[in-house]
């Protein structure tokens, strides 16, 4: 990937397509798919629209019975515990995984965390890169197998426009000192895309293709950490907790564009992308708003996604995938 390929490709969806519009007349019966946090906001109309189109979906939750809850209603699918700050519990989510199917087509990373107070995981990591980027990262890793039988499996990888707001900081990535949790989250954000990127590199000749996406702006339970002053101040909400301002998304057009990505035609041969509003984004220039939309050019670095993949695999001890 470089970044003339970093450009919109004319699709023909918009900010305002839905899940249904993504999915109409695309059947995906005989089709696996593994969707983290599968179960709420995003992640729950992401679940919906595959198994409606037909897809066998495989939900790791780490609250299992809301999960179950959840999707009482929903068939074709099942859950199954797992905890992506705790790679133990990744790992054996993963071993289950590879128990049940022989196949992955589909691995959607929807499950995330944001602007948290400090919390510290495992040796220490800081806690919104652990769950946001470390977790999915040895998940794709056990499951890459399955991904590489599939022969034309896609990962999708929820980032957000909150990667503009710092690259990796490659001299304390854990905070150590000094933390913020808008920064903290911001580069759990660009080390999904990186992620994204690298691996792409190193799936594309088993046909494993990647990509990492700004679903938009949504109200949903990733706001949990945040008061609701802090909505409020932030011009997210009114007083009395009402999603204000016409740049907002639902969760179905929120859910739209990872789903473009794991389905599209238009991105056939194409990975290693940053996509929003259904379609390619476009390189962020210099000193733009992230409103404004696009990617930043380090979130999508192949020498960073390299250095940032090592980090990656040295910290979680994940399996490697053969380069």
């Amino acid at each position: 990937m470089t970044t003339t390929d970093q450009q919109p490709l004319g699709s023909p969806f918009s900010a305002s397509t839905t899940v249904e519009d993504v999915l109409a007349g695309r059947d995906l019966s005989g089709t696996t798919a593994v969707v983290t946090g599968g179960y709420s906001g995003l992640g729950l109309e992401t679940t919906r629209g595959l198994t409606a189109a037909g897809a066998h979906v495989i939900v790791p939750a780490r609250r299992p019975d809301t999960a179950r809850a959840a999707l009482q209603n929903v068939a074709g699918c099942e859950v199954l515990a797992m905890d992506l700050a705790d790679l133990g519990s990744v790992r054996t989510a993963a071993a289950q995984i590879s128990d049940r199917i022989d196949r992955l087509d589909i691995l959607m990373a929807v499950a995330g965390v944001m602007a948290t107070p400090e919390r510290r995981v495992g040796p220490g990591w800081e806690g919104q890169l652990a769950a946001n980027h470390f977790g999915h990262f040895a998940l794709a890793c056990e499951l890459y197998p399955l991904l590489a039988a599939a022969d034309g499996a896609r990962v999708v990888v929820n980032s957000s426009a909150g990667h503009a707001l710092t690259d990796i900081r490659w001299h304390d990535p854990h905070f150590c000192t000094g933390y913020d949790k808008w920064l903290a989250y911001g580069q759990a954000k660009t080390a999904n895309t990186l992620f994204a990127v690298h691996l792409d590199t190193l799936g594309r000749d088993d046909g494993v293709r990647a990509f990492a996406l700004h679903p938009g702006k949504i109200i949903t339970g990733l706001q949990r950490e945040m008061s609701l002053q802090e909505q409020i101040d932030r011009g997210w909400v009114d007083d009395h907790g009402n999603v204000i301002g016409a740049d907002f998304k639902t969760a179905s057009q929120g859910a739209a564009t990872g789903l473009w990505a794991a389905t599209s035609p238009l991105l056939d041969g194409r990975g290693g992308l940053y996509l929003e509003d259904c379609d390619v984004a476009r390189v962020s220039a210099p000193g733009q708003s992230m409103d404004d939309g696009g990617v930043r050019a380090y979130a999508i670095a192949p020498d960073a996604a390299a250095r940032l993949w090592d980090l990656s695999l040295a910290a979680t001890g994940a399996t490697p995938i053969p380069r």
